[in-house]
């Protein structure tokens, strides 16, 4: 049985990514960003274990109102190695997945032999990347809390071979 450690769950949220969509926060991040406003789940311990089936029938529950999932944490990228193979149930959906990660794309690239991080990153729609720097936070970005983050399209990244942009309008 695979279990995440999962630190939250929202059913339905807009601030998360666009449109309607369930948010799963995973525990555990070594990142430790000055400011982090999801402090307690730095912690790999924090929350519960459950099984990908188990979020995944409570995805299931909001659909069709919600259009897509957000994997956000703590950080995503520690779980790797079970949460694509819920995201790729999700994918099987038809939801779209959004996912917040401190790494930036290039280092999530350069570093594809971690376990399971090949699977999650194809199974990505939109990548909001970058650790949160607090000197460059501010109210009014749309779906990221630095202005240094990147919200990313990474099928059309990686088709390219180049960082494209995702248009959040």
């Amino acid at each position: 049985m695979d279990v995440l450690q999962v630190a939250g769950f929202l059913d339905n949220s807009l601030v998360n990514g666009k449109g309607l969509r369930a948010v799963l926060f995973l525990s555990g991040c070594h990142h430790n960003c000055k400011g982090c406003h999801n402090k307690a789940m730095q912690d790999f311990c924090y929350g519960e274990k459950v099984c990908i089936q188990e979020i995944l029938l409570r995805i299931k529950n909001n659909m069709p109102l919600i259009k897509g999932v957000t994997f956000s944490g703590g950080e995503p990228f520690e779980q790797a190695d079970t949460l694509y193979k819920l995201a790729w149930a999700v994918k099987s959906e038809g939801l779209n997945i959004w996912c917040y990660t401190g790494y930036t794309l290039e280092y999530i690239l350069d570093n594809l032999n971690n376990k399971g991080w090949r699977e999650l990153i194809s199974s990505i729609d939109v990548l909001v990347d970058g650790r949160f720097e607090e000197e460059k936070a501010a109210k009014d970005l749309r779906y990221r809390g630095s202005s240094n983050q990147r919200i990313i399209d990474v099928k059309e990244s990686l088709k390219n071979n180049n960082i494209t942009i995702y248009n959040v309008d």
